[in-house]
């Protein structure tokens, strides 16, 4: 296998769990009945524009994200602005599993045109949200890293 497969195969082998503390620092969960006045306070007190709408089991049932709030808010009248998150909450939801690499949850985010997607386990539960930066992040500093080992070894400074 040439040097640059290798080097393709150990970005591609980088996982969204290796970013757990992130992407579970960046979940926010509400509840199926939570008003979208309470989504979005969520919204406006976090550094994402994402919160992952469950079901009484605590399994994903959909999203809201600013711009369906924006949105539904523009037709707010009176008590339009009570409405539970399950009617406004996007159903047809992508989203990744830890298990998944970060280029194909970033090619997944691309295609879809996301900033963010849940993470789920294997029974639909949100464990977090990743975001494509921290994502390019983690994979560009790995590169970072592999680029400088081979730098200092061309030098004569050898592996450290």
């Amino acid at each position: 296998m040439l040097d640059a497969d290798k080097h393709y195969q150990n970005m591609n082998g980088k996982l969204v769990s290796s970013l757990e503390s992130v992407t579970r620092a960046r979940l926010v969960t509400a509840a199926n009945d939570t008003s979208i006045i309470e989504v979005a306070k969520l919204l406006s007190g976090t550094q994402i524009s994402l919160v992952v709408i469950c079901n009484r089991h605590g399994v994903m049932a959909g999203v809201i994200t600013k711009t369906n709030i924006v949105r539904r808010i523009g037709y707010c009248g009176g008590n339009a602005c009570m409405t539970p998150a399950e009617e406004v909450m996007t159903r047809e939801v992508s989203y990744c599993k830890p298990s998944d690499s970060l280029p194909e949850v970033l090619s997944k985010m691309e295609s879809g045109g996301f900033v963010h997607l849940p993470v789920i386990d294997e029974n639909m539960v949100p464990v977090g949200v990743v975001n494509a930066r921290d994502a390019l992040k983690a994979m560009l500093g790995e590169e970072k890293y592999e680029e400088s080992l081979l730098r200092k070894y061309v030098m004569g400074v050898g592996y450290q």
